[in-house]
């Protein structure tokens, strides 16, 4: 269930389907020099993949990183009661329901400082995304910044994605670029980020940028 990207980081990808198109969901796992495990991105809860997970490490820190990432959470708080739920800024208007332990900003927590660096993007508060940098694999992690979905996808979504502005293209869709409130905000969180030394792009939605991912973000965001 679980595919190793690297030592120490894992991905699953899960079905999901949003507005008529079957975008899929990738979850990202990593393991903290504590040899406790992180989870970026939950996807649904099984009892399977429970088992999966604790077999790599016990599960001690799960993420919510952006606003629109809440999905499949009630089911992950309940069977981790003892973890530590990080979300990012807003939830408490957005789903007051969610009991977060912590809010996900600039700094990384404690227990994984060793292993990420992360930046709140500035100029799209309603997602409020916080993007991190995996430095011994040298990977950058995004939720809902970047798309990267292509010709295997079903005719519906296909076309919906076209007029999304986000088929067979490593970018953000329109729905994100609508969602810039600043974008000279969001330029000056773009340049910090392409200032860490990654080379692959992991998305949650579509497939991975294996080699020349600052290229290639740098590309996709020209716009701005």
């Amino acid at each position: 269930m679980l595919t190793p990207l690297a030592p120490g980081l894992w991905e699953l990808n899960a079905p999901l389907s949003v507005l008529g198109m079957a975008i899929g969901h990738r979850m990202t796992v990593a393991r903290l020099p504590d040899a406790t495990l992180w989870l970026h991105s939950p996807v649904e809860f099984s009892a399977p993949l429970a088992s999966a997970l604790t077999e790599l490490g016990p599960v001690a820190h799960i993420l919510a990183p952006n606003t629109v990432h809440d999905t499949y959470l009630e089911a992950w708080f309940g069977a981790f009661p003892s973890a530590r739920f990080h979300g990012a800024r807003g939830f408490a208007k957005y789903r007051p329901d969610l009991k977060f332990t912590d809010t996900l900003g600039d700094t990384p927590a404690a227990a994984w400082s060793a292993t990420f660096d992360q930046h709140l993007l500035r100029g799209m508060p309603r997602l409020n995304e916080v993007v991190f940098f995996h430095r011994a694999s040298r990977t950058l992690i995004l939720t809902d910044l970047a798309f990267n979905l292509g010709p295997e996808m079903p005719l519906l979504s296909r076309a919906l994605l076209t007029l999304n502005g986000c088929y067979c293209k490593f970018g953000p869709s329109r729905l994100l670029k609508s969602t810039i409130k600043d974008r000279a905000a969001l330029r000056r969180s773009l340049d910090h980020v392409l200032a860490w030394d990654f080379d692959r792009v992991i998305v949650s939605h579509g497939k991975n940028v294996e080699t020349d991912g600052k290229g290639r973000l740098r590309e996709a965001f020209a716009f701005l």
